[in-house]
């Protein structure tokens, strides 16, 4: 199958990302097997002053099979300040859960934040009305990774 260059990079980029993800906590490997499927972002960038945004495009698998490609758009109100780079994954619970996410019909509330990956970090995480959000950052001055309004367009491969 062939995929534009943009497209294989961002598949390329997702697999190191995931690699970070379960490097800084091991526990996270159990997670990625145990769920319906699982978005990675590999490359978000946020950044503001007063009002801030956040995009990024990731890649999407379910059963362990990559299906698709998805584009995250996020605009945040409040103070912040400076920039950042992360990476995000969104992990599905169930078929429903990662189809209402393929519908287009995943919005995150003002008040959803993601865990932030260190050694240990996914142990006591929940999953929250189907999804389980872990962030990782890539270097910049923000600390929190709030991920309200967070919107995503997704499409098959």
């Amino acid at each position: 199958m062939h995929r534009m260059p943009k497209t294989r990079k961002i598949i390329d980029d997702a697999k190191e990302a995931k690699s970070a993800f379960t490097k800084a906590d091991g526990l996270m490997t159990s997670l990625f097997n145990s769920a319906y499927g699982y978005a990675i972002f590999p490359n978000v960038g946020k950044g503001g002053i007063g009002i801030g945004g956040a995009a990024g495009n990731g890649v999407v698998y379910e059963g362990g099979q990559l299906i698709g490609m998805a584009k995250m758009t996020q605009l945040t109100i409040g103070f912040q300040w400076g920039g950042q780079a992360y990476r995000e994954v969104i992990l599905f619970e169930t078929k429903e859960d990662l189809d209402r996410f393929k519908e287009n019909n995943v919005e995150f509330s003002a008040q959803a934040s993601a865990v932030a990956v260190t050694a240990g970090a996914s142990a006591n995480a929940k999953y929250s009305n189907g999804v389980m959000i872990f962030t990782q950052t890539k270097g910049g001055l923000m600390y929190e990774a709030t991920v309200g309004g967070q919107k995503f367009k997704f499409r098959e491969l």
